[in-house]
């Protein structure tokens, strides 16, 4: 799978990593060169485009003519809108997600057909059901092999 990923921070980062580590041809792009030698390995084999990702150029550079897979995770919900919607429309890429922080926005969003992850929402519910659980179990894990579980 060709991917994009648009947005080089701690989400961005770890899922490049997974998917370069799959085996998949990742791209990453970001605004901020920095953000590549901050959160990827000097392993990491996918490419890194410095740009905006709502530039029809920049997504260009970054090979959206023959991705496969878009995903936008800045920190700013309108900008991963706005991205999501140039990938899937104006590019014609199949599997299009943005996230997005703000809960209410994102179910509008979701219900006009973007396909929608809201960290905000799932934290909530990992969180709630860490505090109504009645015995120490874990709730999340993450790769690391650290998890959040709820105390006896």
């Amino acid at each position: 799978m060709k991917a994009i990923i648009m947005g080089c921070g701690r989400a961005g980062s770890q899922l490049a990593i997974t998917l370069d580590r799959d085996g998949h041809d990742v791209t990453i792009l970001d605004i901020n060169a920095y953000q590549f030698t901050r959160f990827l390995p000097e392993s990491f084999g996918g490419h890194t485009i410095t740009g905006n990702g709502i530039d029809q150029d920049v997504l260009r550079r970054a090979g959206i003519e023959e991705a496969d897979a878009f995903v936008a995770v800045t920190a700013g919900d309108n900008r991963n809108v706005m991205a999501a919607q140039i990938a899937r429309h104006i590019f014609g890429v199949e599997r299009v997600v943005c996230r997005i922080y703000d809960p209410i926005r994102e179910q509008m969003y979701h219900r006009l057909g973007l396909r929608t992850i809201s960290p905000t929402r799932e934290w909530a519910r990992l969180l709630k059901e860490a505090l109504e659980a009645e015995e120490t179990q874990p709730v999340a894990s993450h790769e690391g092999g650290g998890q959040m579980g709820a105390a006896p």
